[in-house]
């Protein structure tokens, strides 16, 4: 069985150029809500190439987005936010195949918009697609459901400690089930 790191190689030249070209078409998405559950993505068919901690500057975590299926419960939302920052995952998909599913899920172009911005890693500045509420889909005062903050915690290895205590003490819906009723402006 191969693994994500191993190098794919064929005996044919025309063989091996495609394959080549699939390591040169991946593309990049930077996750902030419940797509930073490596879980999600794989469940979604996203069979990504590497996963990586990543935060978006001037930008900040917001539950606004109003869940279209489930009036009164929001979905996450970066919005600019001068000295702030949104920790994620940055995905390194197959290909934009890959991206066009994930708009799909998104509900890209009518709920979310789908924008290249540049997101930092350890080691490097990457642009990446990073997906925005629409307007006509910002709502305040709504409350994200605790089953989905719980996907949001599944990335913890990717954030830091304060952003997970943080996320930890979100405000949402169902709060016997372990979600606490405070909430705060992550600030590090």
């Amino acid at each position: 069985m191969l693994s994500l790191s191993d190098k794919i190689t064929c005996s044919f030249p025309f063989c091996q150029v495609f394959l080549d070209s699939l390591a040169v078409s991946s593309c990049y998405y930077f996750a902030y809500g419940s797509n930073m559950n490596p879980a999600r993505m794989r469940a979604r068919g996203l069979d990504f190439l590497t996963a990586e901690a990543a935060h978006l500057t001037n930008f900040v975590l917001c539950f606004n987005k109003e869940a279209h299926n489930n009036p009164g419960v929001a979905y996450a939302n970066v919005v600019p936010a001068h000295d702030q920052h949104v920790e994620g995952v940055l995905y390194r998909l197959r290909g934009q195949g890959d991206i066009a599913l994930m708009d799909h899920y998104e509900g890209t172009p009518v709920r979310y918009s789908r924008e290249v911005l540049s997101v930092q890693t350890i080691e490097t500045t990457q642009n990446a697609w990073v997906y925005m509420a629409n307007p006509a889909y910002i709502t305040r005062g709504l409350l994200p459901q605790s089953r989905y903050i719980q996907h949001l915690l599944a990335g913890a290895e990717f954030l830091s400690e304060g952003y997970l205590e943080w996320l930890q003490q979100q405000p949402c819906h169902q709060v016997e089930d372990g979600c606490p009723q405070r909430g705060l402006q992550y600030n590090d």
